[in-house]
């Protein structure tokens, strides 16, 4: 198991996964907000999905922003966000998502298996090795 170098990068992992695990949800409720307004042709319900579109898109980019930094300690590759790197063979998806699994399993085991080098992690911070 490898741990963290600090409580930032902890605290990265945490609301980095919360931001991915809150704009999988926004994203398709702004969608069917928004349509099933323009279908019944009902002003305030367009008016709150093109606000609930616009909250998403400063979600995503809050997400993005976050996500730049959330690095497995082992190969430095930032775990929730695309790279474009090959990815470990037995690497697994959660709904066609690998980062979607990461961030499920930061929330909910404290812990996340890094989809490209394939190694497990834990949300601790590492001891340093001093005199």
């Amino acid at each position: 198991m490898h741990r963290l170098p600090s409580r930032k990068a902890i605290v990265r992992m945490r609301i980095t996964a919360v931001l991915i695990c809150l704009k999988c949800l926004l994203a398709p409720l702004s969608a069917a907000v928004f349509l099933y307004g323009f279908i019944q042709n009902d002003d305030a319900k367009i008016i709150t999905g093109l606000a609930l579109v616009f909250f998403t898109v400063l979600l995503v980019i809050a997400q993005w922003l976050f996500a730049a930094r959330t690095n497995c300690p082992l190969c430095v590759t930032p775990v929730m966000m695309s790279k474009g790197c090959a990815r470990h063979r037995h690497a697994r998806r959660f709904l066609g998502s690998h980062r979607l699994r990461v961030a499920l399993s930061v929330l909910f085991t404290g812990g996340f298996r890094c989809p490209y080098c394939g190694e497990p992690s834990v949300l601790e911070v590492r001891e340093r090795g001093g005199s």
